[in-house]
């Protein structure tokens, strides 16, 4: 028998469910006091029975439980969802940040110095680094977190990076089509069926997903084809670095392909949004990418209006944006990409989840998981309120308090 704990005296709670609270659509009026994404509820409670929300409601209405907290009136948001990061690395690439600072663009190729350097590294090595960037992001209120390979680019080390990655975490995604490495450059179509091959028979017991980098100093169009379908007949569901430097195919394949998501979505025509809007891929942004290469930021205001699904997601990764923090990222989608507070929190939530294809995360509801986040203030909207302050205070992942 489970025990249960109200969590109480909670000024406002997230739970993601509109009809649950004020608004009944995933709209932009909260901001002026209409409808929220949110489902807001004030002075309220909720139940964490076991791994499980048991109950949610208002504080009144509370029913009897083993154990009661008092969180002082602060708010309660759902665990982020963090849809994309590449946390099994080694190496540091602070003196190409330190260049591209003083005027150097940034392109495709830099990821090649982290591959040697992942390559030279040993398995405790990365384990160590994946559970250090794991707990970094648990302590900004990440509760679920999806990692890819792409750093190693051989059989062994794609193989290696994705079985640690999958002893850390669920969401593992198989990106050997990360970049051609160096030593087959001349010769990129034998590693495209690398990476169809025996590369792929090697990764696939270990991921769920598998991810292509489509772009100029990558991958193209007909080559991501391939990867994703052949990924798609081992049995890991397709999703795609998609149009982040230069507009290209990536998007349109996604939708086509029925991807869980485009990721970065920067560069879009009117037909890409369009595509986006009608389908069932998520756009995956990562404004951390931007922020790290003085890039132009992707136009969240644009795929919201034309009615796509929008997540937010840091992209942590040693190269283009070393940020583990979800709630700097919504701090910069609500001031430069024309997100309301609302829109990001729900993004870097929900959001997340269903670019993960997931209902039991990225909300606080009855028969969900207990992944939430207490944040010292009365609001979720402090969030983008109050950029760069640590607000998360406490987080509970599968019920249990992690800190």
């Amino acid at each position: 028998m489970t025990t249960t704990t109200a969590l109480t005296n909670i000024a406002t709670l997230v739970t993601n469910d509109p009809s649950l609270g004020r608004g009944s659509s995933r709209s932009s009026k909260s901001a002026s006091g209409g409808s929220s994404p949110l489902g807001l509820i004030q002075d309220a409670a909720l139940v964490i029975d076991g791994d499980r929300i048991a109950w949610v409601g208002e504080s009144s209405k509370a029913p009897a439980t083993d154990n009661a907290v008092d969180v002082g009136g602060r708010a309660v948001i759902p665990g982020f969802v963090d849809s994309h990061s590449h946390l099994v690395f080694a190496g540091d690439r602070t003196a190409e940040f330190n260049a591209r600072m003083s005027g150097r663009s940034y392109s495709a190729g830099g990821i090649r110095t982290t591959v040697a350097a992942t390559r030279a590294a040993s398995d405790e090595e990365l384990s160590a680094n994946v559970q250090k960037y794991l707990r970094e992001a648990l302590r900004q209120g990440t509760t679920t977190l999806e990692t890819k390979s792409g750093y190693g680019l051989t059989v062994d080390d794609e193989a290696r990076a994705l079985r640690i990655a999958a002893s850390h975490t669920d969401e593992v995604t198989y990106l050997g089509a990360h970049v051609v490495p160096p030593e087959q450059a001349d010769d990129p179509a034998a590693y495209v069926a690398l990476v169809t091959g025996a590369m792929l028979d090697a990764c696939a017991p270990h991921a769920r997903w598998i991810d292509v980098f489509c772009e100029r100093g990558a991958f193209d169009g007909d080559q991501a084809r391939a990867i994703l379908t052949a990924g798609r007949a081992k049995g890991l569901h397709p999703r795609i670095h998609a149009n982040q430097l230069s507009y290209g195919p990536g998007v349109q394949l996604a939708v086509e392909i029925d991807a869980a998501s485009a990721d970065h979505c920067t560069h879009l025509t009117d037909a890409d949004v369009t595509a986006l809007a009608s389908g069932n891929t998520v756009a995956t942004l990562l404004p951390g990418a931007e922020f790290s290469t003085r890039a132009a930021w992707p136009d969240a205001r644009r795929l919201l209006d034309a009615g796509a699904t929008v997540a937010l997601s840091t992209d942590c990764n040693p190269g283009s944006s070393f940020t583990s923090s979800m709630p700097f990222c919504i701090a910069l989608a609500v001031r430069d990409m024309g997100m309301t507070p609302d829109e990001a929190i729900w993004s870097a939530t929900a959001g997340g989840a269903a670019a993960l294809r997931r209902t039991d995360v990225g909300r606080l509801t009855p028969g969900s998981r207990a992944d939430l986040a207490l944040l010292d203030a009365p609001s979720p909207v402090h969030l983008a309120y109050r950029p760069g302050v640590p607000l998360v205070s406490a987080v509970w992942q599968r019920g249990e308090r992690k800190l």
